[in-house]
């Protein structure tokens, strides 16, 4: 829509300065002719002189004219030119907002689908670390071929975790961060520096890089004594 006003805009200036220009002309050859007459001029009377002179005046209006409206439109052009180009950005930053939008909802579409199933991961966890040496010795190979499979069960999982961006956070030994960990309790510092992560009661994980569930962490501060 502004591209055509702006082309419609440009073709009216050019064809006002194409007259104006053949006015102008006309008045030049006028004069010319009027230079070259003068004796028939002065021999024609007076009355003939004042017709010329309200005949060339209106001739100048008429070229004033033109030119105020030519600098009009050459205004106009150029503000047509500045919302076009104006235009032209918005559209390429919806574009790339756009753009943005869809690839963060191919990546992040599985979010919520993460968040259940990483609690399966924590379930599976929990059941093999319950399980004692002592169990799965040799009088008891059913239980350890149970054990075995769980373990490659979750093996696997994992594996298919890392495969779609899932990532579990290893945050002990380093600094606590509130957009990825929650704090549960408090560590006293021994020879540690205040705000390190010392422990953790609930794994956390990230989907490529954005958390999708904090990590319940214990973190060191100084004692009080």
């Amino acid at each position: 829509m502004a591209m055509r006003y702006l082309r419609a805009a440009r073709e009216n200036l050019h064809h006002l300065k194409c007259l104006i220009s053949h006015t102008t002309g006309i008045n030049n050859r006028g004069s010319q002719c009027l230079f070259s007459s003068a004796a028939h001029q002065r021999s024609a009377g007076d009355e003939n002189n004042v017709d010329d002179s309200e005949d060339e005046l209106g001739k100048t209006v008429t070229v004033h004219k033109l030119q105020m409206r030519a600098s009009k439109l050459e205004e106009q052009v150029r503000d047509l030119t500045e919302r076009y180009k104006k235009a032209l950005a918005d559209s390429d930053t919806v574009k790339r907002r756009t753009q943005k939008f869809v690839e963060d909802a191919k990546i992040f579409g599985i979010q919520s689908f993460c968040r259940d199933l990483v609690e399966v991961a924590d379930m599976l966890e929990k059941t093999t670390d319950s399980v004692s040496e002592e169990a799965l010795g040799d009088k008891n190979p059913t239980l350890k071929n149970l054990y075995d499979g769980l373990l490659l069960i979750q093996e696997q999982l994992h594996s298919v975790f890392g495969k779609h961006g899932l990532q579990k956070m290893m945050p002990i030994g380093g600094k606590y961060d509130p957009y990825q960990h929650e704090i549960v309790c408090h560590v006293a510092a021994d020879g540690i520096e205040p705000g390190t992560v010392t422990v953790v009661t609930h794994e956390g994980y990230q989907l490529h890089g954005r958390t999708i569930r904090h990590a319940h962490v214990g973190v060191a501060v100084e004692s009080q004594d």
